[in-house]
C-alpha cells in the first residue's frame, strides 16, 4: 500500500472508514480502462463517380431449339403454346379469360425443319387492333427457334391467339378457359 496517502489523508483528519473509502476509490479509478478512441470518421465519397452494373454476357442470335416428336400439326401446336409460353411467362394472363376479350385472332405459323419461323398467315385476323396483331406477330418471330419437328421437317400449325385488353393473352392450346 501507498503509506504516504494513508498518511496525508490521517493529517487531514479523516477517519479510518473514510480513509478506506478514498482509498477503495482511488485504487478502482486506477484500475479502469481508458476511455474508447474516437471512431475514425466515415471516408468522403469519391467525387464524380459512376457506378455501372457489370456487363451482362453478350446476347445470344440463337437459343438451342428442343426437339419435338409431333407426328401432325395439331400435336405439334402443343409443343409451339408451350414454347412460346415459357418465353412470355410474364405476359400470360393467368386463370380464367373474362367474357369479352379485346382481340382475338387466328394465325398460321409456318416453320422450317430447324424451327425457324418462315413465315405467317391470318386465317381471321383481329383487324380492329391492328397494334395486336403486330405484337402477336412479333413475339412468334423473336420466339425462335421453335422445337425442332423431327418426324415432320417443316410444319404449318395454327393457333387461336386470346388477347385481353391489358395486353396479356392465352393460346386456345393452353387456355384455362372463359367466363
Amino acid at each position: 500500500m501507498n503509506l504516504s496517502l494513508l498518511q496525508r489523508l490521517h493529517k487531514q483528519g479523516l477517519s479510518g472508514a473514510s480513509m478506506l473509502a478514498s482509498l477503495v476509490a482511488a485504487l478502482l479509478a486506477a484500475c479502469s480502462s481508458p476511455p474508447p478512441a474516437p471512431a475514425p470518421a466515415p471516408p468522403s465519397p469519391p467525387q464524380n463517380v459512376v457506378l455501372t452494373p457489370p456487363p451482362s454476357p453478350a446476347p445470344t442470335t440463337e437459343r438451342s431449339a428442343a426437339q419435338s416428336l409431333a407426328s401432325s400439326p395439331r400435336e405439334y401446336r402443343q409443343d409451339a403454346a408451350h414454347h412460346l409460353y415459357k418465353l412470355n411467362s410474364d405476359r400470360i394472363f393467368k386463370g380464367r379469360l373474362p367474357p369479352l376479350l379485346y382481340a382475338i385472332g387466328v394465325l398460321d405459323v409456318e416453320l422450317d425443319r430447324q424451327g425457324h419461323v418462315l413465315g405467317t398467315h391470318w386465317k381471321r385476323a383481329p383487324n380492329h387492333a391492328p397494334e395486336v396483331m403486330a405484337e402477336i406477330e412479333k413475339t412468334v418471330r423473336s420466339a425462335a427457334p421453335y422445337p425442332v419437328p423431327t418426324r415432320m421437317g417443316k410444319v404449318v400449325y395454327t393457333d387461336v391467339w386470346l388477347w385481353h385488353k391489358s395486353g396479356r393473352f392465352q393460346l386456345d392450346t393452353l387456355t384455362e378457359g372463359q367466363d
